[in-house]
């Protein structure tokens, strides 16, 4: 595997970030940017002149992560050539969010089964419900086949959120990257670092990822008790306060949702993923050292398949609510990343909506994760 990356800022133009360019065609061209950048026809022209014969994903961002740092406005690119390892790709466009489970299966389907070891999926930040595309996918893949990835963002804005594939980037797209042969090794790990507090609370009434009811009282109402005067800014002060989601009493099955909306008229809020009836929920907040931390826990989960061999290339996937609480610490998760992954690694990835990931490095079943670093590594040997 071979790696070139460049960056883009409005103050320097375009910035070669390795001492050697890639004499090779790179199979893959990863793009992370800001919404307007990702939309900009310009912009993809000038990619594409870098890369003519390469395929381009752009993914649009909350934040791009690029080595160990964290730029808003920026583009973030990284083209991998793989000398062993063949990709391919499948996309769709997603019409309405109760879309989701068949889109994750189109996807499934159109990827060639042969020899394909692990899926990456970029998909839309709003217009998807995260756990049913999950749930596609899981349902048409091979089980030994693995699923990590990320619903892209858009900045704080929850406006729209653009995915490209070879070509400019839109609203309501999902693509897919499919990994063939033995020669790549991956590892992936996610994990979060926020702290639990006030009582437990049954999901009373729900439909999808929409929830109405907490113990038979309207859920928003409810909400915004707990947040008093920081109320007036939802849904993105829901970012600082997602609510913990366990499905049953096994504590492994817990996972973190965020709110993407609010609806006063019902009283109901939307969540990035399924809040399923008689699941119980519990408000959580921000630990400073515990988020950083975390990072660093899903560093060490990403590396453990790949044994004692540091990995090529991590792709991290975070959250903006890790980043709207880090604030000005926020690339300190990203050092937590590299001090464990090896300061020799590539490090590109953006600040999501959503993260996709198995719970633990030994599963290949995957999840839909809101308020976590999620990392995927990739060795080719």
């Amino acid at each position: 595997m071979k790696i070139e990356q460049k960056l883009w800022t409005k103050e320097l133009g375009w910035q070669d970030l390795v001492q050697e360019r890639l004499l090779e065609t790179p199979q893959l061209v990863l793009v992370f940017g800001a919404r307007n950048l990702m939309e900009d026809e310009f912009y993809f022209k000038e990619i594409k002149s870098f890369y003519p014969q390469s395929h381009i994903i752009e993914c649009s961002t909350a934040g791009e992560i690029l080595n160990m740092q964290v730029r808003d406005n920026s583009i973030a690119l990284t083209a991998i050539f793989f000398e062993k390892t063949e990709v391919k790709f499948s996309e769709t466009d997603i019409s309405n969010i109760e879309d989701s489970l068949l889109a994750g299966k189109r996807l499934a389907d159109d990827l060639p089964k042969k020899d394909l070891v692990h899926v990456m999926v970029f998909s839309d930040g709003l217009q998807v419900n995260g756990t049913s595309l999950v749930k596609g996918l899981n349902d048409n893949l091979p089980d030994f086949v693995s699923v990590t990835g990320g619903l892209v963002g858009d900045g704080a804005d929850f406006k729209k959120t653009v995915v490209g594939f070879d070509k400019v980037a839109t609203k309501s797209k999902i693509v897919l990257i499919g990994f063939y042969g033995t020669a790549l090794k991956i590892g992936y790990g996610s994990f979060g670092g926020w702290d639990a507090f006030g009582i437990e609370r049954l999901i009373t009434k729900s439909k999808g990822n929409v929830l109405y009811e907490l113990d038979g009282k309207p859920a928003l109402q409810l909400y915004k008790d707990y947040l008093g005067d920081k109320a007036k800014d939802l849904p993105s002060m829901g970012l600082l306060f997602p609510l913990r989601l366990r499905i049953n009493e096994d504590e492994s099955t817990e996972v973190v949702r965020t709110i993407l909306g609010v609806d006063e008229s019902n009283q109901s809020m939307t969540f990035a993923g399924d809040m399923p009836q008689g699941a119980q929920v519990a408000l959580m907040k921000a630990n400073f050292d515990r988020l950083i931390d975390g990072a660093s826990v899903a560093g060490n989960m990403s590396k453990e398949s790949l044994g004692s061999v540091m990995p090529q290339l991590a792709i991290l996937v975070s959250c903006i609510g890790r980043k709207l609480v880090l604030k000005e610490r926020v690339e300190e998760e990203v050092e937590a990343v590299s001090e464990v992954i090896g300061k020799k690694t590539a490090m590109a990835g953006f600040y999501s909506y959503g993260e996709l990931c198995p719970n633990t490095p030994t599963e290949k079943q995957c999840r839909l994760h809101n308020q976590t670093m999620t990392i995927t590594t990739f060795r080719e040997e």
